[in-house]
C-alpha cells in the first residue's frame, strides 16, 4: 500500500511537472513568436528608411549632376543673348528716340492746352467769388 501511494505520489509529482514544462514551453513559444515578430517589423522599418535614406541621395546627385550639366548650357546660352540683347538695343533706340521726337510736340500742346483750360477755370472761379 505504501508502494502504490508512493507510485501515485511521484505519478502526480511528474503530471504536475509536465503541466509546468508545458506552461512554460507556451510561454517561451509566445515569447519567441513576439521577439521575431518584432524583429521583423524593425528590419522593415530599417529597409524603408534605408530606402528613403537611398533615394534622397540619389535625388541629391542628380540635382547635382543636372546642375553641373545645365551651367555650362546657361553660361553659353547667355553669351549668345548678350549680343543680341545689344543689337536690339541699337535697333530700338533709334525708333523710341522717333516716337519720342513725334509725341513731344502732341505732348507740350496738351500740357500747354490743360494750362489754359485749368488758367480759365482759376479766372472763373476768381469770379463767382467776388
Amino acid at each position: 500500500m505504501k508502494f502504490a501511494l508512493v507510485a501515485v505520489l511521484v505519478v502526480l509529482a511528474l503530471a504536475h511537472g509536465n503541466e509546468a514544462a508545458d506552461a512554460d514551453i507556451e510561454k517561451l513559444t509566445q515569447f519567441f513568436t513576439d521577439l521575431s515578430s518584432k524583429l521583423t517589423s524593425s528590419t522593415q522599418e530599417l529597409v524603408e528608411a534605408l530606402k528613403t535614406h537611398e533615394i534622397a541621395a540619389q535625388a541629391q546627385t542628380y540635382l547635382q549632376d543636372s546642375k553641373t550639366h545645365l551651367e555650362p548650357l546657361a553660361e553659353k546660352i547667355q553669351a549668345q543673348i548678350k549680343p543680341l540683347a545689344a543689337s536690339m538695343e541699337e535697333q530700338l533706340k533709334p525708333l523710341a528716340e522717333s516716337v519720342q521726337a513725334q509725341f513731344k510736340p502732341m505732348a507740350d500742346s496738351l500740357q500747354a492746352q490743360m494750362e489754359d483750360i485749368l488758367k480759365k477755370l482759376m479766372e472763373q472761379t476768381k469770379a463767382i467769388g467776388q
